[in-house]
């Protein structure tokens, strides 16, 4: 019986149906490693800008049957060369966007020039104007820097407070 088996397995292994069944997974496993090489080379190409490093990729992905494609996933880059582009595309429209930066009104948000004094819409003061040439002046400036004039204090200082309660005090007292 034992000898029968081993005539069964000699006569199928021997026959013409083994040969096509070995011969079609030697041609699929084949179609599959180069099929996983062309993926790593497209793969790279997206992803690589130096044409050496895509072609070691690619016999990275070729050499090694069925490792190389796996090596290639840990150490490739993680974005495509596309969305690297975008991004920076992205970042620069938005660089342009802050440097032009549109102003608004504190108050009622309507779009101000750089050179208003006062809001056109609901007259809020937006900054304060030199005392010699009229320009406007920042916040923070402590000079003009049209006509070199210092900059007097935004808000009254205490004694021109104090000054002018004392005279309309006077003014209501001699009436």
């Amino acid at each position: 019986m034992i000898g029968a088996q081993e005539n069964g397995l000699s006569d199928f292994f021997d026959s013409g149906l083994w040969l096509v069944v070995r011969n079609l997974s030697v041609f699929f496993v084949a179609v599959f490693w180069l099929a996983t090489a062309y993926w790593v080379y497209k793969d790279a190409r997206r992803r690589i800008e130096d044409p050496w490093l895509v072609a070691m990729a690619a016999v990275l992905g070729l050499i090694p049957p069925f490792v190389g494609p796996i090596i290639y996933l840990f150490f490739r880059p993680p974005e495509y060369l596309q969305d690297v582009r975008e991004r920076e595309l992205e970042i620069r429209a938005m660089e342009d966007r802050l440097s032009r930066r549109n102003l608004h009104c504190p108050v009622c948000r309507a779009e101000v020039d750089a050179g208003f004094l006062v809001c056109p819409v609901c007259t809020t003061r937006l900054k304060q104007a030199c005392v010699r040439c009229g320009a406007p002046l920042e916040a923070l400036w402590q000079m003009c820097p049209h006509c070199a004039t210092p900059v007097g204090p935004t808000l009254p200082a205490i004694d021109d407070t104090l000054s002018g309660l004392e005279a309309t005090r006077r003014v209501s007292e001699s009436q």
